[in-house]
């Protein structure tokens, strides 16, 4: 089955189910866990932060950041199509009583500072107390360009505002640019990095920050439910993440830009821009077309979302063959071959 839905179905390679087998583990609720105190110290050396905390997910680790951020009745500034107020189950304001203000995203998946400015509440008891902006990198698998993040920083000093960056994809983001990660999240408070999505975890994000902000963000999660015990064994499979399969994420980026090639010479089928910036493609069809096309396609043994939509995530388990076939597919479905 060549599964295209989402990164987040990819396996645990072998030797990461080895590392797993022979992870050394401990309590971590009592911090004795050492393979997760090693991650812990891994991913905070690579992202640039004083330290981090092992989430069981990026929606844990992202709702913890804006917990830690925010008091109740403080508001959040962040865009319309970002994980963190769309597709997270409204925690910020179910869970921490924090207010969201969403604000359309540019085509690029930047936010405009200036509306951002706009959006910033008065210093006045009328109004929820505006204390942090998110930003999303990779956004809908579009890279922000490094002069955004660093404008956005010295806005975000500014106005006193924190700087959150969901880095669910931020691996991507430096593969694509060709940097070391923490060019892009030295300009940030918080970090949050997905290992279970192109890096191939079979589960678990990373927070990272200053040492206070981390001790913050434990506490919300033992308070949340995420306080593991013996979760050495799932750490072992992020520490193997992060020391062998970031720079293979650029084998994802060709394998994108082989299908958006690949599709866009396809009569009526639709790319979208910014399309195989990184590891996903957007097309365009009919709504009607696009489940039939989800259906057609499974009965080849390709799995894709259905919709008008499609976005189709190359990843680990995805091979240039693989984008073949799924080319080759595609062009019959279109054609009625």
């Amino acid at each position: 089955m060549i599964d295209l839905r989402s990164d987040t179905v990819t396996r645990p390679t072998a030797g990461m189910r080895a590392a797993m087998a022979a992870a050394e583990v401990g309590d971590d609720v009592y911090g004795e866990d050492p393979t997760v105190n090693r991650l812990e110290s891994l991913a905070a050396e690579m992202i640039g932060t004083e330290a981090a905390l092992f989430a069981t997910s990026g929606t844990q680790s992202n709702l913890l950041a804006l917990m830690s951020h925010c008091q109740r009745g403080d508001e959040y500034i962040v865009g319309q199509q970002a994980h963190t107020y769309k597709y997270e189950a409204g925690g910020a304001a179910v869970l921490g009583s924090i207010q969201p203000q969403p604000l359309e995203l540019e085509d690029n998946g930047t936010l405009d500072l200036e509306r951002v400015r706009a959006a910033i509440k008065p210093d006045d008891f009328h109004f929820a107390r505006t204390r942090l902006l998110c930003l999303e990198n990779t956004q809908l698998g579009k890279v922000l360009p490094l002069s955004y993040l660093a404008e956005a920083a010295a806005f975000a000093g500014k106005h006193g505002l924190a700087l959150h960056l969901d880095g669910a994809r931020v691996f991507n983001a430096a593969v694509k640019l060709k940097v070391d990660v923490q060019t892009i999240t030295g300009h940030f408070d918080s970090v949050s990095v997905c290992l279970s999505k192109g890096l191939g975890a079979p589960v678990g994000s990373v927070l990272c920050g200053t040492k206070p902000f981390i001790k913050t963000a434990r506490r919300w999660r033992k308070m949340l439910g995420g306080g593991m015990r013996q979760a050495g064994i799932l750490a072992a499979a992020g520490i193997f993440a992060l020391e062998h399969q970031v720079q293979r994420l650029a084998e994802d980026h060709k394998n994108a830009a082989l299908l958006a090639s690949g599709l866009q010479s396809i009569p009526g089928m639709g790319v979208e821009p910014f399309s195989a910036d990184t590891n996903m493609v957007f097309t365009t069809l009919k709504p009607q077309n696009g489940m039939a096309l989800a259906v057609f396609l499974k009965e080849r043994d390709i799995l894709v979302s259905p919709s008008g939509r499609n976005r189709l995530v190359t990843h680990l388990d995805v091979s240039e063959a693989d984008i073949r076939t799924v080319i080759e597919a595609i062009q019959q479905f279109m054609t009625g071959g």
